[in-house]
């Protein structure tokens, strides 16, 4: 009786086991969590009022100025794209509805919904005239970001006669609305800003859409090859003309907390701002090219921000030293991310 060769069964590639470190090294907020360590220690040793538990509320509080808006901009680039007009749209949000409360003299919350419909038609222009002239993002928002900014000076002198919006401070619903946009509360020692948990709530409903959900699948195929996605019946169009819309409704929402925090806006305001989210992501695990990035990553990427921000301060440092951080950091993180990713692709 002739006995049967078997041929040995190959493993295929994508299904097989990968180890932990394997693991742990594909996931890209891996360095900035490392990174987040390092500062974190660093500050405890070098400023004393880093270690006082009542300057945790300032340090989370500047995190999450950069946090928010660092949320959708990390969806953004991981699905490809940029918005140089991220900053300013925070300051177009929060003087539309300062200005148009005051002038018309109607409850602030229809300032808030007004603000909220411009925000959202902001972010549909940069996606369709994206999508429509196939333009670099990096060129249509730089000119939105031009708009906006001429737009936010000429507009409110033209309404205010100054450089600022009118106070809305005495005006029906603004302590509604602050409760909402911008109050605090108290845990212990700790004075905590509500716009913290909203920040915790935006990471996670972002990052369970982007690892959970096929809108999430589509973000990173469009990120990685937009035509490659297109082939396969993935909705290009819809995703990157969404992804914008998201950062105009963050924008909303952050000029919301501007304007119900002072009660009135500086039209100068947000300039520079879309650079420290655009790098808050980066840090975080975002690459340049798109198709790869972490949400929680944008999180940790501001949290850095916030303890360097404060804790140079804390040292007693020349707050300039901060700025040349940024770029270091920049650097740093482009370069560990790219390492990290070709690392754990080989694996």
């Amino acid at each position: 009786m002739a006995s049967t060769l078997t041929a040995p069964t190959e493993v295929d590639d994508r299904v097989a086991r990968r180890s932990l470190g394997a693991r742990l090294l594909s996931r890209p907020e891996v360095g900035s969590l490392v990174g987040a360590g390092v500062i974190l220690v660093f500050f405890l040793v070098m400023a004393d009022p880093f270690r006082s538990a009542s300057n945790i509320g300032t340090i989370v509080y500047q995190a999450a100025l950069i946090g928010v808006m660092a949320v959708p901009v990390a969806l953004l680039m991981i699905g490809g794209e940029f918005d140089l007009s991220a900053g300013v749209a925070v300051t177009t949000a929060g003087l539309t509805g300062g200005l148009f409360a005051y002038q018309f003299s109607v409850n602030v919350w229809v300032g808030v919904l007004v603000a909220l419909v411009v925000a959202l038609a902001v972010g549909a222009f940069n996606g369709w005239l994206l999508m429509r002239t196939g333009l670099p993002s990096f060129l249509v928002t730089l000119g939105t970001f031009f708009i906006l900014q001429g737009l936010n000076l000429a507009i409110t002198r033209l309404l205010s006669g100054a450089v600022s919006s009118n106070s809305i401070r005495d005006m029906d619903g603004f302590e509604q609305a602050k409760a909402v946009f911008a109050s605090e509360f108290r845990i212990g020692s700790v004075n905590l800003k509500i716009l913290v948990l909203w920040w915790i709530l935006f990471v996670a409903v972002g990052s369970w859409v982007l690892l959970r959900t096929k809108v999430g699948n589509w973000i990173f195929a469009v990120g990685g090859d937009a035509a490659a996605a297109r082939a396969v019946g993935v909705p290009v169009k819809r995703v990157k003309i969404g992804l914008f819309m998201a950062v105009g409704f963050f924008a909303w929402f952050s000029g919301m907390h501007l304007l119900f925090t002072q009660s009135s806006v500086q039209s100068g305001e947000g300039v520079g701002k879309e650079f420290i989210y655009i790098i808050a992501a980066v840090v975080g695990g975002c690459l340049l090219t798109g198709g790869y990035g972490s949400v929680v990553g944008s999180a940790i990427g501001a949290l850095i921000f916030g303890m360097t921000q404060l804790g140079v301060v804390y040292a007693g440092w020349n707050a300039d030293w901060f700025k040349a951080f940024l770029g270091v950091m920049l650097l740093l993180a482009t370069i560990v991310n790219l390492i990290v990713k070709k690392r754990a692709d080989l694996r």
